[in-house]
Protein backbone atom coordinates (compact mmCIF):
# COMPACT_ATOMS: atom_id res chain seq x y z
CA UNK A 1 0.00 0.00 0.00
CA UNK A 2 1.64 3.33 -0.76
CA UNK A 3 1.43 6.84 1.16
CA UNK A 4 -2.31 8.14 1.28
CA UNK A 5 -2.93 10.67 -1.60
CA UNK A 6 -2.95 14.60 -0.84
CA UNK A 7 -6.32 16.30 -2.17
CA UNK A 8 -5.24 18.55 -4.92
CA UNK A 9 -6.11 22.14 -4.13
CA UNK A 10 -9.97 22.75 -4.56
CA UNK A 11 -10.99 26.00 -6.63
CA UNK A 12 -14.78 24.83 -4.46
CA UNK A 13 -12.74 25.10 -1.45
CA UNK A 14 -14.13 22.72 0.63
CA UNK A 15 -12.27 21.06 2.77
CA UNK A 16 -13.86 19.24 6.04
CA UNK A 17 -17.39 20.19 5.11
CA UNK A 18 -16.26 23.83 5.28
CA UNK A 19 -18.25 25.04 2.42
CA UNK A 20 -20.90 24.79 0.88
CA UNK A 21 -21.09 23.03 -3.33
CA UNK A 22 -22.61 25.69 -5.58
CA UNK A 23 -25.93 23.72 -6.68
CA UNK A 24 -28.32 23.24 -9.70
CA UNK A 25 -30.56 26.26 -11.03
CA UNK A 26 -33.12 26.01 -8.50
CA UNK A 27 -30.80 24.96 -5.66
CA UNK A 28 -31.97 21.81 -5.63
CA UNK A 29 -28.94 19.87 -5.79
CA UNK A 30 -28.53 17.50 -3.10
CA UNK A 31 -24.72 16.47 -2.65
CA UNK A 32 -21.75 17.88 -1.34
CA UNK A 33 -19.21 16.13 -3.79
CA UNK A 34 -19.25 13.75 -6.69
CA UNK A 35 -16.74 10.79 -7.08
CA UNK A 36 -16.02 9.22 -10.50
CA UNK A 37 -14.92 5.96 -11.41
CA UNK A 38 -12.22 5.64 -14.25
CA UNK A 39 -11.97 3.01 -16.49
CA UNK A 40 -15.36 2.10 -17.95
CA UNK A 41 -16.79 5.07 -16.65
CA UNK A 42 -14.47 8.12 -18.00
CA UNK A 43 -12.05 5.99 -20.37
CA UNK A 44 -12.84 3.42 -22.55
CA UNK A 45 -9.90 1.09 -21.07
CA UNK A 46 -11.57 -1.52 -19.33
CA UNK A 47 -10.68 -3.77 -22.71
CA UNK A 48 -7.38 -3.18 -22.80
CA UNK A 49 -7.02 -4.36 -19.31
CA UNK A 50 -8.94 -7.26 -20.33
CA UNK A 51 -6.69 -7.79 -23.50
CA UNK A 52 -3.46 -7.78 -21.85
CA UNK A 53 -4.06 -9.75 -19.07
CA UNK A 54 -5.42 -12.68 -21.33
CA UNK A 55 -2.24 -12.06 -23.27
CA UNK A 56 -0.62 -12.94 -20.23
CA UNK A 57 -2.28 -16.21 -19.86
CA UNK A 58 -1.94 -17.01 -23.28
CA UNK A 59 1.52 -16.17 -23.10
CA UNK A 60 2.10 -18.36 -20.09
CA UNK A 61 0.01 -21.21 -21.80
CA UNK A 62 -2.83 -20.80 -19.33
CA UNK A 63 -6.67 -21.50 -19.84
CA UNK A 64 -8.64 -18.02 -19.45
CA UNK A 65 -11.20 -19.01 -16.99
CA UNK A 66 -15.11 -17.99 -18.11
CA UNK A 67 -15.65 -15.55 -15.23
CA UNK A 68 -12.25 -13.95 -14.44
CA UNK A 69 -12.79 -10.68 -16.71
CA UNK A 70 -15.76 -10.13 -14.87
CA UNK A 71 -14.30 -11.43 -11.40
CA UNK A 72 -11.01 -8.85 -11.78
CA UNK A 73 -13.19 -5.19 -12.80
CA UNK A 74 -12.89 -3.16 -9.98
CA UNK A 75 -10.42 -5.02 -7.66
CA UNK A 76 -7.66 -3.75 -6.73
CA UNK A 77 -3.99 -4.11 -8.28
CA UNK A 78 -2.84 -6.64 -5.81
CA UNK A 79 -6.79 -8.35 -5.45
CA UNK A 80 -6.15 -9.02 -9.84
CA UNK A 81 -2.96 -9.89 -9.54
CA UNK A 82 -3.19 -11.91 -7.28
CA UNK A 83 -6.08 -13.31 -8.74
CA UNK A 84 -3.87 -14.12 -11.93
CA UNK A 85 -1.39 -15.62 -10.42
CA UNK A 86 -3.31 -18.24 -7.81
CA UNK A 87 -6.63 -18.44 -10.16
CA UNK A 88 -5.62 -18.03 -13.58
CA UNK A 89 -2.11 -19.41 -13.07
CA UNK A 90 0.00 -16.57 -14.58
CA UNK A 91 3.93 -17.04 -13.89
CA UNK A 92 5.36 -15.83 -11.14
CA UNK A 93 4.71 -13.33 -8.45
CA UNK A 94 1.75 -11.00 -7.80
CA UNK A 95 3.94 -8.11 -7.79
CA UNK A 96 5.11 -9.49 -10.90
CA UNK A 97 1.79 -10.02 -12.84
CA UNK A 98 1.10 -6.79 -12.03
CA UNK A 99 4.26 -5.35 -13.52
CA UNK A 100 3.53 -7.21 -16.39
CA UNK A 101 -0.03 -5.72 -17.00
CA UNK A 102 0.55 -2.16 -15.46
CA UNK A 103 3.79 -1.98 -18.68
CA UNK A 104 1.50 -3.26 -21.26
CA UNK A 105 -1.40 -0.35 -20.31
CA UNK A 106 1.42 2.17 -20.25
CA UNK A 107 2.53 1.00 -23.88
CA UNK A 108 -1.34 1.70 -24.45
CA UNK A 109 -1.70 4.96 -22.90
CA UNK A 110 0.99 6.18 -24.97
CA UNK A 111 -0.72 6.30 -28.15
CA UNK A 112 -3.39 8.67 -26.32
CA UNK A 113 -6.01 8.41 -23.17
CA UNK A 114 -9.42 6.47 -25.00
CA UNK A 115 -11.84 9.23 -23.47
CA UNK A 116 -15.59 7.81 -23.49
CA UNK A 117 -18.07 9.71 -25.40
CA UNK A 118 -19.20 13.03 -23.08
CA UNK A 119 -16.14 12.28 -20.63
CA UNK A 120 -14.60 14.91 -20.80
CA UNK A 121 -17.62 17.79 -20.82
CA UNK A 122 -18.88 15.72 -18.13
CA UNK A 123 -16.15 16.01 -15.96
CA UNK A 124 -16.10 19.76 -16.49
CA UNK A 125 -19.99 20.02 -16.24
CA UNK A 126 -19.55 18.43 -12.55
CA UNK A 127 -16.60 20.51 -11.80
CA UNK A 128 -18.56 23.48 -12.32
CA UNK A 129 -21.52 22.28 -9.56
CA UNK A 130 -19.13 20.93 -6.63
CA UNK A 131 -16.07 19.23 -6.09
CA UNK A 132 -15.32 16.06 -7.68
CA UNK A 133 -12.14 13.39 -7.72
CA UNK A 134 -11.88 9.91 -9.21
CA UNK A 135 -11.68 6.90 -7.55
CA UNK A 136 -10.63 4.07 -9.34
CA UNK A 137 -9.04 0.45 -9.31
CA UNK A 138 -6.07 1.79 -11.64
CA UNK A 139 -2.70 1.96 -10.28
CA UNK A 140 -2.46 5.50 -9.18
CA UNK A 141 0.20 6.20 -11.34
CA UNK A 142 -2.06 5.37 -14.45
CA UNK A 143 -5.02 7.87 -12.73
CA UNK A 144 -2.64 10.41 -12.63
CA UNK A 145 -1.74 9.65 -16.17
CA UNK A 146 -4.70 10.78 -17.43
CA UNK A 147 -5.38 13.45 -15.04
CA UNK A 148 -2.69 14.85 -16.67
CA UNK A 149 -3.00 14.07 -20.60
CA UNK A 150 -6.53 15.31 -20.09
CA UNK A 151 -6.04 18.70 -18.09
CA UNK A 152 -8.39 17.43 -15.14
CA UNK A 153 -5.63 17.76 -12.32
CA UNK A 154 -6.62 21.45 -12.05
CA UNK A 155 -10.54 20.32 -11.78
CA UNK A 156 -10.20 17.03 -8.87
CA UNK A 157 -10.36 17.72 -5.30
CA UNK A 158 -8.96 13.64 -4.96
CA UNK A 159 -7.35 10.95 -7.21
CA UNK A 160 -7.35 8.24 -5.35
CA UNK A 161 -6.37 4.55 -6.29
CA UNK A 162 -7.78 1.37 -4.46
CA UNK A 163 -3.86 0.50 -3.71
CA UNK A 164 -4.20 3.31 -1.43
CA UNK A 165 -6.80 1.39 0.88
CA UNK A 166 -7.14 -2.22 2.06
CA UNK A 167 -9.67 -3.16 0.20
CA UNK A 168 -10.77 -3.00 -3.24
CA UNK A 169 -14.21 -2.86 -4.95
CA UNK A 170 -16.71 -4.49 -4.09
CA UNK A 171 -15.69 -3.07 -0.74
CA UNK A 172 -16.97 0.34 0.10
CA UNK A 173 -13.38 1.16 1.27
CA UNK A 174 -12.27 3.53 -1.47
CA UNK A 175 -15.13 5.63 -2.05
CA UNK A 176 -15.39 6.04 1.72
CA UNK A 177 -11.44 7.33 1.82
CA UNK A 178 -12.59 9.70 -1.34
CA UNK A 179 -15.17 11.36 0.87
CA UNK A 180 -12.70 11.41 3.53
CA UNK A 181 -10.43 13.22 1.36
CA UNK A 182 -12.98 15.05 0.03
CA UNK A 183 -14.18 16.57 3.64
CA UNK A 184 -17.81 15.05 2.70
CA UNK A 185 -20.41 13.36 4.81
CA UNK A 186 -20.59 9.63 2.11
CA UNK A 187 -24.18 10.06 2.52
CA UNK A 188 -23.83 13.44 0.56
CA UNK A 189 -21.69 11.94 -2.07
CA UNK A 190 -23.18 10.36 -5.70
CA UNK A 191 -20.54 8.29 -7.50
CA UNK A 192 -20.66 7.93 -11.39
CA UNK A 193 -19.55 4.29 -11.92
CA UNK A 194 -20.38 1.36 -14.71
CA UNK A 195 -19.30 -2.18 -13.33
CA UNK A 196 -21.08 -4.42 -11.02
CA UNK A 197 -17.96 -4.76 -8.18
CA UNK A 198 -17.92 -0.33 -8.29
CA UNK A 199 -21.58 0.08 -8.64
CA UNK A 200 -21.96 -2.54 -5.07
CA UNK A 201 -18.58 -0.56 -3.52
CA UNK A 202 -20.65 2.84 -3.99
CA UNK A 203 -24.08 1.46 -2.38
CA UNK A 204 -22.03 -0.33 0.36
CA UNK A 205 -20.63 3.05 1.35
CA UNK A 206 -24.08 4.63 1.49
CA UNK A 207 -23.82 6.86 -1.37
CA UNK A 208 -25.92 8.33 -4.09
CA UNK A 209 -25.27 5.72 -7.39
CA UNK A 210 -25.75 6.90 -11.29
CA UNK A 211 -24.73 4.06 -13.20
CA UNK A 212 -23.24 4.35 -16.59
CA UNK A 213 -23.61 0.82 -18.30
CA UNK A 214 -20.58 0.03 -20.67
CA UNK A 215 -21.55 -2.08 -23.50
CA UNK A 216 -17.92 -4.60 -22.03
CA UNK A 217 -19.57 -6.42 -19.51
CA UNK A 218 -22.73 -4.70 -18.90
CA UNK A 219 -23.41 -4.82 -14.45
CA UNK A 220 -25.74 -7.27 -13.73
CA UNK A 221 -29.70 -6.43 -13.55
CA UNK A 222 -30.22 -6.70 -9.87
CA UNK A 223 -27.42 -4.17 -8.92
CA UNK A 224 -28.71 -1.70 -11.79
CA UNK A 225 -32.04 -2.07 -9.56
CA UNK A 226 -30.32 -0.64 -6.83
CA UNK A 227 -28.82 2.78 -8.32
CA UNK A 228 -30.57 6.04 -8.20
CA UNK A 229 -30.23 6.60 -11.23
CA UNK A 230 -29.14 4.93 -14.88
CA UNK A 231 -28.26 6.48 -17.56
CA UNK A 232 -27.34 5.67 -20.99
CA UNK A 233 -23.89 8.28 -21.85
CA UNK A 234 -22.53 11.06 -19.83
CA UNK A 235 -24.16 13.33 -22.14
CA UNK A 236 -27.33 12.64 -19.53
CA UNK A 237 -25.10 13.77 -16.13
CA UNK A 238 -26.19 17.03 -15.59
CA UNK A 239 -27.43 19.14 -12.37
CA UNK A 240 -31.17 18.12 -12.73
CA UNK A 241 -30.62 14.56 -13.49
CA UNK A 242 -28.39 14.56 -9.69
CA UNK A 243 -31.51 16.60 -8.46
CA UNK A 244 -33.82 14.07 -9.55
CA UNK A 245 -32.05 11.61 -7.42
CA UNK A 246 -32.72 12.34 -4.15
Amino acid sequence: MTDAPQPIASPHGLRNGSASPTTAADGSLPFDALIFDMDGTLTDSEHWWDEIRRGLAAHDGRPWPPTATVDMMGLSTREWATYLVEKVGVHGTWQDAAERTIRGMIDRYHSGVPLLHGADAAVRRMAALLPIGICSSSPRRLIDAVAADTGWETLLSVQLSTEEVARGKPHPDGYLRAAELLGADPARCVVVEDSSNGLTSALAAGMAVVAVPPHFHPPAADVLARCDLVIDNLDELTADALAATR
